[in-house]
């Protein structure tokens, strides 16, 4: 009876016993969101890479509560699925802060860090120096204004600049060696590539005669002592000699034809401008041209123009420039002229010298288009992102 009086006497008691715990841990969960409010504060102002210690006992607190037996089953499976969410939140705030800073600094366009010079538009996004000129020289093809791929602002060479602290904070995060898979940071990963990792690609020393071997550089010195190129005869590294000399005679022929150019006796020349135009066609093509200049005591116009005038050059990862010139002026006899192009003295774009031979009458007073010998599309979207082209041209006069 007294063990029955207790079961129901104890049966009442619990139920306001175990009401009261529960509001306050309610409370307390409601104290514990409280205090936990400034403290995760404190965790974001401190950055998202730093672990929220709140945030972490708040995790531990509800996997304790989920593995509770005498919870209800709704609850603990509540508790679960919260813990899982805080646990996975405490271990992305922990991540690596390079990791973050490669989202927060990379090009807008590419999305990879820039290796070079950083130039932003007016409302701060970020382009590395090869994606800011691809925008210029496309915007020039299609006749558009060129804007920020992010928030549609113009930009130009004027309206946009470097932005000197982010190319200074790149140059310090570090990167993986390609060969050693070791970390350095930016701005010496070129250096210890070139000459100080160990497993760089390298050549053997007697390429020249040669050896085909390609291997890590610390098994260079392994090759050498046991390579079969400086035992070969004679008659071996003759062969090999004069396929050397076919390639440097081919690259004199060039330096000897300039300096014979440059004793002749009527020589010119002047600094060009080619200016944007387009032509009017009912889909309109983009053109170079000059204003006329005089050399030789002759008028002359120069005319280029993009991929030989294709349709849609803008659409073509590979760009060329090639070249006319005209002769303005009549002319008594044939003028026999050599000439080339080369880069102004104030312009950074990479041009092989090539010379052009014409021989200029009042019935043929213009040359073929010839290729402008640029580098590679790099170097012509540099000249396309231009305002104007700035080359300089050189005359020759030859007398028979």
């Amino acid at each position: 009876m007294s063990g029955a009086e207790e079961a129901g006497g104890g049966g009442p008691a619990a139920g306001p016993a175990g009401a009261v715990p529960a509001g306050a841990g309610a409370g307390v969960g409601a104290g514990a969101g409280a205090s936990a409010g400034p403290a995760a504060a404190l965790g974001e102002a401190a950055g998202p890479g730093v672990p929220d210690e709140a945030g972490l006992a708040g995790a531990r607190q509800l996997q304790e509560a989920a593995g509770d037996p005498d919870a209800p089953p709704k609850k603990r499976l509540r508790a679960a699925e919260t813990a899982e969410a805080a646990a996975a939140a405490a271990a992305a705030g922990s991540g690596k802060l390079e990791e973050r800073l490669y989202s927060v600094l990379c090009c807008t366009v590419c999305l990879d860090l820039p290796k070079a010079s950083v130039y932003q538009c007016t409302n701060g996004h970020l382009m590395c120096a090869g994606c800011f000129i691809h925008l210029l020289a496309d915007a020039r093809l299609k006749e558009e204004q060129a804007t920020c791929p992010n928030c549609r602002c113009e930009i130009s060479k004027s309206l946009c600049c470097r932005n000197l602290a982010v190319e200074k904070a790149v140059s310090e995060l570090p990167s993986e060696c390609g060969f050693c898979l070791c970390q350095f940071p930016r701005s010496l990963l070129e250096r210890h590539q070139k000459e100080e990792c160990q497993d760089r690609v390298t050549q053997c020393k007697y390429k020249r005669i040669g050896c085909p071997w390609h291997g890590p550089f610390h098994e260079l010195t392994v090759h050498e002592a046991a390579c079969a190129h400086p035992t070969k005869t004679g008659n071996e590294l003759m062969e090999i000699l004069d396929e050397m000399d076919q390639s440097h005679r081919k690259e004199m022929q060039l330096y000897n034809s300039i300096f014979s150019l440059l004793s002749f006796e009527k020589i010119g020349y002047t600094e060009v401008q080619f200016r944007p135009y387009r032509t009017d066609d009912f889909i309109t093509r983009l053109y170079y041209e000059t204003p006329r200049f005089t050399v030789l005591n002759q008028t002359w116009v120069l005319k280029a123009r993009v991929n030989d005038s294709e349709r849609n050059p803008n659409l073509s990862c590979k760009r060329t420039l090639s070249f006319q010139l005209l002769l303005k002026s009549k002319v008594t006899a044939p003028l026999e002229c050599s000439f080339l192009l080369l880069k102004g003295p104030y312009d950074d774009v990479k041009i092989s010298p090539v010379i052009y031979h014409f021989v200029f009458t009042n019935e043929s007073n213009e040359t073929d288009y010839v290729p402008l010998p640029i580098v590679d599309s790099v170097e012509c979207n540099k000249l396309l992102a231009a305002k104007n082209i700035n080359l300089r041209l050189f005359l020759f006069q030859i007398q028979k």
